[in-house]
């Protein structure tokens, strides 16, 4: 279950809670960092991907055993992942490596060009993963 930190993200976690009960599954989370990609100044037109901080990745932790501990507390059996790259890629990364059966995400529902500005991770998922998706839309939040 890919989680950024942010509310809209976190709407899946009752979806999950459910099915893990259910089917008596295990959970995995995880977080992805996108590293910040800036303009360099030695080429015309060259992107420059810079390194994840390590307080980034701190951070990311400490967000998944927050949510690892909710789960956990209820008998679930959890484990969280902390990866930096393409959100879709390394979505579908972990999926294949832990052969998971259910990719389960909160879409924030962007559309036009919101959705081109933004890109979209579920959208990148239907296209291209092989596993099974829950996708939840993520109304605004007030």
């Amino acid at each position: 279950m890919p989680l950024d930190g942010s509310q809209r993200a976190e709407l899946i976690l009752p979806h999950v809670d459910a099915l893990a009960k259910c089917f008596k599954s295990q959970v995995i989370l995880l977080n992805v960092i996108e590293p910040v990609h800036v303009l360099s100044s030695s080429a015309p037109v060259d992107w420059v991907e810079t390194a994840v901080e390590a307080e980034e990745v701190e951070n990311a932790e400490i967000y998944l055993h927050r949510i690892e501990t909710r789960f956990q507390e209820q008998g679930i059996q959890v484990e969280s992942f902390v990866m930096d790259g393409s959100p879709v890629k390394e979505i579908i990364k972990l999926a294949t490596e832990e052969d998971v059966d259910l990719i389960a995400i909160a879409s924030h529902g962007y559309t036009g060009l919101a959705r081109v500005f933004y890109g979209s991770v579920a959208v990148g998922l239907v296209h291209h993963t092989d596993r099974p998706l829950l996708i939840i839309r993520a109304n605004d939040l007030t």
